[in-house]
């Protein structure tokens, strides 16, 4: 009777979500008024979305419709990572946006000590860019997912693999 339970702490986000969130992002700003001439452009990459815009504030004004369509999908406003903002031809602006994926070796550590802390039964390892954690009592880890919950780490945090 002595088997353990695990579950995996991954940060990850639908990608297709995120697609038809950068969709319909694009929609809007081709319809809004105020953003309607500044022919702004959204590029998604691979790990990155480059805005491409006229101005300071038709940025921030991109900012909130994409933030807002990714609310509305179900997506975590902390896979935006917005970086600089650069001057691009003319008078117009660029900004990349890194998408972030995986957890750090860095909170990796801090999600473990945290765990190792607190509670004393369970036991986290770090795996790549995911966290594993495993214990004997079922319950024990679902009060660990509710702490981690609770915690406000810098980047979205999903369990899997639970058995």
């Amino acid at each position: 009777m002595a088997s353990t339970s695990s579950f995996d702490i991954v940060s990850d986000f639908d990608r297709q979500e995120l697609v038809n969130a950068i969709d319909q992002a694009e929609r809007e700003i081709k319809a809004r008024y105020d953003l309607k001439d500044s022919n702004t452009t959204l590029e998604l990459g691979e790990d990155t979305i480059t805005i491409n815009t006229s101005s300071q504030f038709s940025l921030d004004a991109v900012h909130t419709v994409l933030q807002t369509k990714a609310a509305k999908r179900n997506l975590s406003l902390k896979i935006f990572d917005f970086g600089k903002v650069e001057s691009a031809s003319g008078s117009r602006v660029r900004q990349e946006v890194k998408l972030q994926k995986g957890i750090t070796q860095e909170n990796a550590k801090k999600i473990t000590k945290l765990i190792k802390d607190e509670f004393k039964k369970i036991q986290a390892s770090i795996q790549g860019d995911a966290v594993r954690v495993s214990g004997k009592s079922k319950d024990e880890l679902q009060v660990v997912m509710q702490r981690l919950k609770a915690e406000d780490f810098p980047m979205p945090l999903q369990f899997t693999n639970y058995r």
